[in-house]
């Protein structure tokens, strides 16, 4: 099936594709690019919040290092390894957090060909948006803490649940179909149950979901505004316009019915 331009997946879509969607054959080194990269991400967020990674370049801009707060007290060996305020000690563990969900991700369920230059380019993608979360939190004039590492505060309050529901939905929605295409009865069907039974991407929404709460809690609302209308342009863009052309074209009419049977798709029950 072609796309609205007449064009098909190959000549239209997959130059804009971040994966080698449809080849479904190991790339060791497109994942052990990516792996690496993502998996290096938490040192540097560390680096920012507990040795002052990045604070010349806040002080030379005209702002303010925020002064960390006391350590968080868990009486365990984290406490002699860590040494972070417990608002900084959630916001680093959301970092760990995403690098794990997307190795394993990456490791496990992801069945398509992954290049080295865009496993590369997607954990730099990743590293820097933590990475502005990491600083708009320590410079003062930016911090979603806005009481001295007060704990807890508003914006990380709705920024940890958001992170916490959105990464329930995209990883949550992507063992579900990777349960289903494992099955050797579902060659060639269309997953269209479970969480994607309420909207055709939602594992991209809960992406978006996860992607803001962690800037809400770290850079406060603005930043978390600019955060979701960014992933929410791209994903209705480019994301699913993408595979959107791949999975009409492989899958015909079975794709068409899915997209009657559910017709949300990005944020369920509304779009």
């Amino acid at each position: 099936m072609a796309s609205s331009q007449g064009k098909s997946y190959d000549e239209l879509s997959r130059a804009k594709d971040n994966i080698k969607r449809g080849i479904k054959q190991p790339s060791y080194a497109g994942t052990a690019c990516f792996i690496g990269s993502r998996g290096l991400d938490p040192f540097l967020q560390y680096g920012i919040l507990a040795n002052g990674v990045g604070g010349g370049l806040i002080q030379k801009l005209g702002g303010n290092v925020l002064p960390q707060g006391p350590a968080l007290i868990t009486n365990t060996p984290l406490d002699g390894v860590l040494g972070l305020s417990p608002y900084r000690s959630i916001l680093f563990g959301m970092s760990v957090g995403s690098m794990l969900k997307q190795n394993i991700h990456c490791a496990t369920i992801m069945q398509e060909q992954m290049p080295p230059a865009n496993g590369l380019l997607i954990g730099a993608f990743n590293a820097v948006f933590n990475s502005l979360n990491s600083l708009f939190f320590v410079c003062a004039q930016t911090s979603a803490s806005a009481n001295g590492e007060h704990f807890p505060q508003t914006p990380l309050i709705v920024g940890s649940s958001l992170y916490v529901l959105g990464m329930a939905l995209e990883f949550g929605s992507e063992i579900q179909r990777h349960v289903f295409k494992k099955d050797p009865k579902n060659k060639g069907k269309v997953y269209e149950g479970g969480l994607f039974g309420l909207s055709r991407h939602i594992n991209y929404f809960g992406y978006t979901l996860w992607r803001t709460g962690y800037a809400i809690a770290a850079g406060g609302w603005t930043w978390g505004a600019v955060t979701a209308s960014f992933f929410v342009y791209d994903f209705n863009f480019r994301g699913i316009p993408v595979l959107q052309h791949y999975l009409e074209e492989r899958y015909g009419e079975k794709y068409e019915h899915y997209k009657q049977a559910v017709p949300y798709k990005f944020v369920p029950f509304v779009y």
